[in-house]
């Protein structure tokens, strides 16, 4: 089993430098179709991952006041009896 895990490695060390650099990096053509195109899929990523911190933080806030607002009921019926 051991050999087995070494092939990712192998084929890793062997393949072409150029797949591992995007076209900035490596120095090509940064107003190609495709670097536009791989900005535009970062920038979706970000707008994905921000939007989905953005549900979770709207969803803490929610679940904070609504803990708050149970905790004042709850002092104000014990104040009350």
């Amino acid at each position: 089993m051991k050999p087995l895990r070494k092939i990712p490695f192998a084929f890793a060390l062997l393949a072409p430098a150029k797949i591992f650099a995007c076209a900035a990096c490596y120095g090509g053509n940064i107003d190609s179709p495709m670097a536009d195109g791989m900005n535009w899929g970062i920038f979706t990523l970000l707008a994905v991952v921000g939007t989905v911190l953005a549900a979770f933080l709207a969803f803490l806030i929610y679940a904070i006041r609504k803990s708050e607002a149970l905790t004042a009921a709850a002092e104000r019926e014990n104040i009350s009896k």
